[in-house]
């Protein structure tokens, strides 16, 4: 049996279209942004976790989706990560609030990859792998209150 677009029959090859085509089929939101911020790759699970289609979103800033409250921190540290070329927070799942378009707060969870060019360590993208945490956050939100109630007796 032979690999998806792989006309050599290695089951480990995939195409360039294979892989987008992955990304945009994945379960888990897929968005991609510049060094500069600009969203670049949004895929089908981004639109029904923001609201926002790929037309709409691809070629706008990632504050389209961040908090304003979160703003300047997310900017200090991306700016950080993308001169530098190194995240303290690669491979680590990440939670944070997000924006839905219709106004509704999200937390997320969330995975970060730096995209750079073979042979550089200077970034050109990254992507984040996000899926929508919110049900399970305000579950955790509720046991910490129910906790200080009873440690408040």
């Amino acid at each position: 049996m032979s690999g998806a677009g792989d006309p050599h029959g290695d089951p480990g090859t995939l195409t360039d279209g294979d892989l987008a085509g992955l990304v945009h089929a994945l379960a888990d939101a897929v968005v991609i942004a510049d060094t500069e911020g600009t969203i670049t790759v949004w895929n089908d699970a981004a639109e029904r976790l923001f609201g926002w289609s790929a037309d709409e979103a691809v070629g706008r800033p990632l504050d389209l989706i961040i908090p304003e409250r979160q703003r300047d921190r997310h900017w200090d540290g991306y700016r950080r990560v993308m001169a530098t070329g190194r995240t303290e927070y690669g491979g680590r799942l990440l939670e944070v609030p997000a924006l839905h378009r219709d106004g509704r707060r999200l937390s997320l969870a969330f995975t970060v990859t730096l995209l750079a060019r073979p042979g550089s360590s200077t970034p050109w993208a990254i992507a984040a792998v996000l899926r929508d945490d919110t049900e399970r956050w305000l579950e955790r939100r509720q046991l910490r209150e129910q906790i200080a109630q009873l440690e408040a007796r």
